[in-house]
């Protein structure tokens, strides 16, 4: 699970009912947060299920290569910080794995749990709202945006995108992506970079046989020939940020969850306004 956009979400929502915790603690995005875990867990029952989450941006190994990597993003503020960790704590009173890497991404973490898990032949369902992480489906596997869309399995992705999951770093690299502050070629979307790489398969192939983009069948397609050799390196740039990594050191390999800690289950559910049973919900979950 992506877990830091099923946090956002309540986080941003306007809302009249704002709950506070026993120490006066806004916590409305643990409350949206929480709602989205049980309907998951309640539902989907995962044999094997894990949270990843993002740690500090200033130390990722994307920020290394290209400094303004996600430099559009303002700080998390001090309320929306005590938040998560909230979250983070309730996952792991529940028994359940949540990971994060001051190196690596949660999509990095997510990557390295899809790489394993093929390893060893089993399917994955990535719960995402992130088309960055379509790009790890697998033969068997599916990225879901939970509650908000049916789930995609390589073919959706394909139809949904225009490419391949395989293909979906090479897109972006060509696009850009807004939301990460990657750049990409200028007036080039997703849809003409699909029709790019539906020709030529990956940005390394394009970038081999530029003079041929001329000739697609595609209106403009001079121009979009002279724009990629203009913007080659922004390209190659690009394109080493939109990979996810899928061999981070340092996480939990078993999603198995464990034991619930009742007791610090029971005090996280006092802080938070649960009532007996509220309580003997999550404690049966």
């Amino acid at each position: 699970v992506d877990a830091s956009i099923y946090v956002f979400r309540p986080w941003f929502t306007r809302t009249m009912a704002r709950p506070v915790d026993t120490q006066g603690n806004p916590i409305h995005a643990v409350h949206g947060f929480l709602r989205f875990v049980y309907n998951l867990l309640l539902v989907e029952q995962p044999q094997a299920i894990g949270f990843a989450f993002d740690s500090s941006l200033q130390t990722s190994t994307r920020k290394a290569i290209y400094p303004a990597y996600k430099a559009n993003r303002a700080p998390a503020p001090a309320e929306l910080k005590y938040q998560f960790q909230l979250c983070r704590e309730f996952l792991q009173a529940l028994g359940i794995v949540q990971a994060t890497s001051h190196h690596y991404e949660a999509d990095d973490i997510i990557g390295t749990w899809r790489s394993q898990h093929a390893l060893q032949g089993q399917a994955c369902s990535i719960i995402s709202g992130d088309k960055d992480l379509a790009q790890l489906v697998g033969e068997h596997d599916r990225w879901w945006d939970y509650g908000k869309r049916k789930a995609l399995s390589i073919g959706g992705v394909k139809q949904e995108f225009g490419v391949w999951p395989t293909q979906i770093p090479d897109q972006l690299a060509l696009a850009g992506d807004v939301a990460d502050n990657i750049p990409g070629i200028p007036g080039i979307g997703m849809s003409t970079a699909a029709k790019l790489l539906q020709k030529f398969s990956s940005v390394d192939i394009l970038l081999s046989r530029i003079p041929e983009i001329g000739h697609m069948k595609t209106r403009g397609a001079k121009r979009l020939q002279a724009l990629v050799v203009e913007h080659q390196a922004t390209i190659r740039l690009a394109r080493q940020l939109t990979d996810i990594y899928c061999a981070v050191p340092d996480v939990p390999t078993d999603l198995t969850r464990q034991a619930k800690d009742l007791p610090h289950l029971q005090a996280l559910c006092t802080q938070l306004g649960f009532n007996e049973q509220q309580f003997e919900l999550w404690q049966a979950i």
